[in-house]
């Protein structure tokens, strides 16, 4: 049975399926997981929430599927301005497609290349794919 948190606001992580993340890091050859655990990271370079992406430098293409809770606009913001830092890089998103907030408005439209994806996504948990998301996900990348 599914854990019911899992598709509330009670949790903010949602982990990326394998496959997407796979044929993702095929195209933009990601050197860091900016938003990671132990568990869950997709690259060798990552930072956990003990490690605090916010305050880190960010090296190389950067794949980055944020907490989605109240704080995902820090995330977003942390994102965009480490493309202004460099702009010859893949910062790449995949985040609630969210178009009515204020973050999409100041970080993202118009700054970034935007995918809609098709669909509910299926996260994992664990490494197993989960129900549908109960929300619509878009890809965000700077440096397109």
């Amino acid at each position: 049975m599914v854990d019911k948190a899992l598709f509330s606001s009670k949790s903010m992580i949602w982990e990326t399926p394998k496959d997407y993340f796979d044929k993702l890091n095929m195209k933009f050859k990601f050197d860091l997981d900016a938003c990671a655990s132990e568990s869950n990271h997709k690259v060798n370079s990552y930072f956990t929430e003990d490690d605090n992406a916010l305050i880190q430098k960010w090296g190389g293409n950067v794949f980055m599927n944020p907490p989605y809770g109240r704080h995902i606009s820090e995330f977003i913001k942390k994102a965009y301005e480490e493309h202004l830092r460099d702009p010859d890089r893949f910062i790449v998103m995949l985040i609630p497609s969210r178009t009515d907030t204020k973050y999409w408005h100041e970080y993202i439209q118009d700054k970034a290349t935007v995918k809609f994806l098709k669909g509910r996504l299926r996260f994992e948990v664990a490494g197993k794919s989960m129900d549908a998301a109960p929300f619509p996900s878009a890809l965000v990348v700077y440096g397109l």
